[in-house]
């Protein structure tokens, strides 16, 4: 039996999307006000300032990862730039594995290492032996 073609209801579609986002909108700017209010408007990893029109750049990070949990007092809460966010949330690797933050785990070591033979098929250089000339 072939599979069957439903073509998605664009209207229905819409609806749902536009409830996402209201409810999105919703609670973002329920915590993200609170948080304006509560903190300085300074990223707490690289410590710039904003204000104005550039205070949209701050974006409320939960320390937690868990976006319903929004204390009154905003202890799971912290703001951080854009890029400072991104880097927080960025992929494993980045974050140590799942380990932590970006700022705090250690780079993981290369699987593969270019020039790792390099050495044994140098001839060995005996102590104060100055480097071989070039041919000119």
């Amino acid at each position: 039996m072939p599979p069957r073609n439903i073509k998605p209801d664009p209207e229905r579609m819409a609806r749902l999307l536009a409830s996402v986002r209201r409810d999105q909108e919703s609670r973002d700017q329920g915590y993200r006000e609170r948080a304006m209010k509560l903190f300085a408007h300074i990223c707490g990893r690289c410590g710039r300032e904003f204000a104005g029109k550039n205070l949209r750049e701050l974006t409320v990070h939960h320390k937690d990862g868990d976006h319903m949990n929004n204390p009154p007092d905003g202890s799971n809460w912290e703001l951080l730039c854009l890029y400072c966010h991104d880097a927080e949330h960025g992929t494993a690797e980045q974050r140590g594995y799942y380990g932590g933050s970006a700022f705090e785990a250690a780079p993981p070591p290369l699987g593969f290492q270019a020039f790792a033979g390099l050495k044994d098929l140098l001839p060995p250089v005996e102590e104060g032996a100055s480097p071989p000339e070039e041919d000119k």
